[in-house]
């Protein structure tokens, strides 16, 4: 009896080792598949531009003087947290381009993501500026531009002078024509939207993530 109690626990005893073995075998196995399913599904991040410095700069295509306008935001906290610099001053009945320079200060300027204007080019297809101004200050547009602030809102038609690759439009250059008006204390509001996978021919400023949201006053007067 006692020797038949000894095999049953060398037996045991041995398919208990086995067992282990194999559990330690299996184990790096099973990290290793779980690490290479992690690898195989990256999800594409959606991260918001970090910007210090908005220029805008309206240049006449006859005569008059060129008129530029910076926001500024040292230390990058947001995109509604640019201070502006002063009014944009247009005279009235000119055609102006307004090109949109970007920049990310708190890098040196030879680094990369100093020059948000270039990756904004580079990633066009994921990028788009809206826009929304106080009514009767332009000609051409017209309305009040194509910012929406809820689904209901109506929008307009915005020149746009640039494009990305599939044909839809940037926003990094624009044109303006000021109405025969005199006016002061209106409103020029521009937002870029960040849309990975979303920019489409009826994607609008409310999808995607928000890199830039500012709001110039706007001032038109007598040539």
């Amino acid at each position: 009896t006692d020797i038949f109690i000894l095999q049953q626990c060398c037996t045991n005893n041995l398919e208990f080792m086995k067992a282990a073995l194999r559990f330690l075998f299996t184990l790096p196995l099973c990290a290793a598949l779980v690490f290479t399913g992690c690898d195989d599904d990256p999800k594409k991040e959606n991260v918001p531009e970090l910007i210090t410095q908005v220029k805008l700069t309206f240049t006449p295509l006859t005569a008059g003087s060129t008129v530029v306008v910076t926001a500024t935001d040292p230390d990058g906290s947001g995109p509604q947290s640019l201070v502006v610099d002063g009014p944009i001053m247009l005279t009235q009945s000119t055609t102006y381009d307004l090109s949109i320079e970007l920049i990310n200060g708190l890098l040196d300027p030879s680094d990369d993501g100093y020059d948000i204007t270039a990756e904004i080019n580079e990633e066009a297809d994921e990028h788009q500026f809206f826009f929304r101004f106080s009514s009767g200050v332009f000609e051409s547009p017209t309305g009040t531009g194509n910012i929406k602030d809820n689904p209901s809102t109506p929008i307009g038609a915005i020149n746009y002078l640039d494009e990305d690759s599939n044909g839809r439009p940037l926003g990094l250059l624009t044109r303006w024509v000021t109405d025969n008006v005199e006016v002061s204390g209106k409103s020029f509001r521009i937002i870029l939207k960040h849309q990975p996978g979303l920019k489409s021919e009826t994607s609008t400023s409310l999808d995607g993530e928000t890199d830039l949201d500012i709001t110039f006053v706007l001032v038109v007067y007598l040539s």
